[in-house]
């Protein structure tokens, strides 16, 4: 039985001053995920999660704010027979999230489930259940 060949990511928990959290769509896809994405030769997590969030939505992490929340592993929704495992962070912003380049819809939830929209395994199995148990019993701010 062949190993289902894995892909790196960097995904990043946004959560706004009411405690939801931000989710993207990208073009010609269904299903949300966390905003991030793969990192680049010689990139490490950090820079990579400021690439993408710029690239993908117009802001940038608020600097020192970024706190490592795991990594985690889960079927890939975009790539067939390809798993995907997303070293994660819960980082604040500045400015305001834009739909851009490759994503085509931003959608806030709030992290326990039931969702209003399909989420990927990723970030319904692991991301968003371990954000939820490392906060604390308040709303999240997540906007600068």
């Amino acid at each position: 039985m062949s190993q289902a060949r894995v892909i790196r990511t960097v995904a990043a928990v946004i959560a706004d001053d009411a405690g939801r959290v931000l989710l993207v769509r990208k073009r010609g896809s269904r299903i949300f995920i966390q905003p991030g994405g793969k990192p680049v030769a010689g990139e490490d997590a950090l820079a990579t999660l400021a690439r993408e969030l710029a690239e993908e939505l117009g802001v940038r992490p608020v600097a020192g704010s970024a706190v490592p929340l795991g990594e985690f592993e889960a079927d890939a929704v975009h790539e067939a027979g390809m798993r995907v495992r997303g070293d994660a962070w819960v980082v604040r912003i500045a400015g305001t999230p834009r739909a851009q380049a490759e994503i085509e819809q931003l959608c806030w939830i709030d992290p326990q489930p039931p969702y209003p929209v399909e989420v990927a395994p990723l970030s319904a199995r692991h991301i968003l259940p371990a954000y939820l148990r490392s906060r604390p019993h308040q709303p999240a701010t997540g906007l600068r």
